[in-house]
C-alpha cells in the first residue's frame, strides 16, 4: 500500500502531435518527446541537456502513482530514469516526457540501481526476471495495510525470492507529494536498512542528493518496524487525547451539577439556558491548567525517581516513559483548551442572556436610586485577572510554536531548555494567579460550595499548586546539588563503595568503638 493514493499528481503532459516513439525488437516504447522544453520543465536549476543531467540510470519497477512521483523527484535531482511496466504502451502518458519506459526485463538490463514499485503480492511476477536481477540493488518501497500484516517483512520476502540480489528498504515513509514538490514542509527523514553494508550506504547517499535525510536502521531485521511506522495513527495522542476527554467530561458534569441542577432542585430557577457555552467556558480553563500541570509533573516524578534510586541509569516505570513522552502532546493539547477558552470569553457579551442581565441590573440600580456603582476591588480583581490571563495564552502560545520540529531545530539545546522548562513553569505560575483571582474571596464563602462541593476554581489548583510546590522543594541547594551529580552520572554505589575503601584504609588504632 502506497502514501500516493489520496495525493493530486500535476505532472501529467498530454502527448504532443511531434512525439516520437522508437519501438525495438522487445516491442518497447521509449519516449523521445521535446526533449528541450521538458528540461526547462524537470531538469534541476543550471543543466540544460539530458546527457548533463544525468548522474546515472534508476530503474523503476511499476508503473502507478508512487512510481511516477519517483521518477519525477529522480529527474529533477538530475539522474537517468527507466521504468519497467507490463504495458510500456499505457503508461507512456502517465510519466514525465524524460522518462524512458520499457517493458521490465528491457528496464532489469540497463541499470544496477532497481526500485521495486509494486505491492507485495506482484513479486512473483518478477520470477522470471530472476536471472536478470542477479548483483543488483532492489530497493523495496512497499508498505502493508495493517500492521504486522505478514510473518515476515515485506523486504524479508522478497529478499527470500531473489536472494542472489541485494535488497534495500528504504523511501516508504515517505508521501508522494513530499516527492514530487520536494521535502519542504514534509517529514524529510528516510529510513534505510539493508544486510549488506556497501548497498546501505549507496541508498541512503542516493537520499541526501534527494534532499532527505536518511537515518541508518542496521540490517533487514529492522524492516518489519521500518514498514509499521506508517501505519501508527497518532500512537503518541491517543493517552493525552483520552486523558483531555476524561477531564472534560468530568468537569463538565461537575458545573453541570453545581451551576444547573443545584439552582433548579434550590429554587426552581431554570438555568438551562447556560449549557451551549457557559458551562463549557468553565470547563475548558480547567482542564488546560490540569493539562498543562501534568506536563511538569512527569519531569518532577521522574527527578524524585532518580534521587530515590540515587542513579541516572536505572529505567523508569513503563507509565512513567509514556507520560514523559507525551508531555509535547499534553501541552499542546492544553494551548487548545486555553485558546477555545480565551474565544468563549470574548463571546460571552454578545449572548441576548448577558444583555438582558445587564438591562436588569441597570433597572434595579435606578429603582434603588443608586447612581454610581463603582466597586474599587472590583475593578482591580478583574483588570489583574484579564491581564495574567493574557500573559498566560502568550507564554502558551510561545511554547506551541517553539515544539513545531522546524523551530525547535533552529534552537540549541540551551534555547529549547530555556523556553520549555523555565518559561514553562512561568507560564503555569502565571495561569495559577490567573484562576486564584478569578476566584478572590469565593473560596471562603459558604454559598459557592453547592451540594457541599468546592467550586471549580478550586479543584483546578490542586495539580498547579503541587507541582509548583514540587519545583520548590526540588530547588533546595541540598536535593539540586545531588539531583545534579546524579544526571551527570553520579551514582549513590560511588558513595558506598568509597565510604567502605576509607573504613578498610583507616588504621586499627585510629578507630574508636563507642
Amino acid at each position: 500500500m502506497y502514501w500516493n493514493n489520496c495525493v493530486p499528481f500535476f505532472f501529467s503532459p498530454l502527448l504532443s502531435h511531434h512525439n516520437t516513439f522508437c519501438l525495438s525488437a522487445m516491442d518497447s516504447i521509449s519516449i523521445m518527446r521535446n526533449v528541450k522544453d521538458a528540461s526547462e520543465t524537470f531538469l534541476p536549476n543550471g543543466m540544460s541537456g539530458f546527457k548533463e543531467a544525468s548522474k546515472a540510470t534508476i530503474g523503476i519497477l511499476g508503473s502507478g502513482d508512487f512510481a511516477k512521483s519517483l521518477a519525477i523527484r529522480f529527474i529533477r535531482s538530475g539522474y537517468a530514469v527507466v521504468i519497467g511496466s507490463r504495458n510500456p504502451k499505457r503508461a507512456v502518458g502517465f510519466f514525465p516526457p524524460l522518462v524512458e519506459i520499457v517493458h521490465q526485463e528491457d528496464a532489469v538490463m540497463k541499470t544496477n540501481l532497481i526500485f521495486v514499485a509494486m505491492h507485495r503480492e506482484h513479486y512473483t511476477s518478477l520470477w522470471d526476471l530472476k536471472h536478470l536481477l542477479v548483483g543488483k540493488i532492489l530497493v523495496d518501497v512497499s508498505n502493508n495495510v495493517r500492521i504486522n500484516q505478514y510473518p515476515e517483512a515485506n523486504a524479508e520476502y522478497l529478499a527470500s525470492l531473489f536472494p542472489n540480489s541485494t535488497v534495500v528498504k528504504g523511501f516508504n515513509v515517505i508521501s508522494a507529494w513530499a516527492l514530487q514538490f520536494g521535502p519542504k514542509d514534509a517529514n524529510r527523514q528516510i529510513y534505510i536498512c539493508s544486510n549488506v553494508v556497501e548497498a546501505r550506504q549507496q541508498i541512503i547517499e542516493l537520499a541526501r542528493q534527494l534532499d532527505f535525510i536518511p537515518i541508518d536502521m542496521g540490517t533487514l531485521a529492522s524492516a518489519k518496524e521500518i514498514e509499521n511506522m506508517p501505519l501508527h495513527l497518532f500512537t503518541l495522542w491517543k493517552g493525552p487525547v483520552l486523558v483531555a476527554i476524561g477531564l472534560s467530561i468530568f468537569f463538565y458534569i461537575y458545573s453541570f451539577i453545581r451551576d444547573i441542577v443545584h439552582p433548579y432542585v434550590k429554587n426552581k430557577q431554570s438555568d438551562f439556558y447556560k449549557i451551549p457555552i457557559e458551562i463549557v467556558n468553565k470547563t475548558l480553563p480547567v482542564v488546560a491548567i490540569t493539562l498543562l500541570s501534568l506536563v511538569y509533573l512527569a519531569g518532577l516524578l521522574a527527578s524524585a525517581f532518580q534521587l530515590n534510586s540515587g542513579t541516572k541509569y536505572r529505567r523508569f516505570p513503563t507509565w512513567l516513559e509514556h507520560w514523559l513522552q507525551c508531555r509535547k502532546q499534553l501541552g499542546l493539547l492544553s494551548f487548545f483548551f486555553a485558546s477555545v477558552h480565551t474565544i468563549y470569553s470574548l463571546c460571552l457579551p454578545m449572548r441576548r442572556s448577558e444583555r438582558y442581565f445587564f438591562l436588569n441590573l441597570a433597572y434595579q440600580q435606578v429603582h434603588i436610586n443608586i447612581e454610581n456603582s463603582w466597586n474599587e476591588e472590583e475593578v482591580w480583581r478583574m483588570e489583574m485577572y484579564i491581564s495574567f490571563g493574557i500573559m498566560s495564552l502568550g507564554l502558551l502560545s510561545l511554547l506551541a510554536v517553539t515544539s513545531i520540529p522546524s523551530v525547535s531545530s533552529s534552537l540549541n539545546w540551551r534555547e529549547f531548555n530555556f523556553i520549555h522548562s523555565t518559561l514553562g513553569y512561568v507560564a503555569l505560575l502565571i495561569s495559577t494567579f490567573h484562576v486564584l483571582i478569578y476566584g478572590w474571596k469565593r473560596a471562603f464563602e459558604e454559598q459557592y460550595y453547592r451540594f457541599y462541593t468546592p467550586p471549580n476554581f478550586i479543584l483546578a489548583l490542586i495539580l498547579p499548586f503541587t507541582v509548583i510546590i514540587g519545583k520548590l522543594i526540588l530547588l533546595f541547594p541540598c536535593i539540586n546539588r545531588r539531583l545534579r551529580k546524579i544526571r551527570k552520572g553520579w551514582e549513590k554505589s560511588q558513595l558506598t563503595n568509597d565510604t567502605s575503601t576509607i573504613l578498610l584504609q583507616a588504621s586499627p588504632e585510629r578507630v574508636t568503638v563507642m
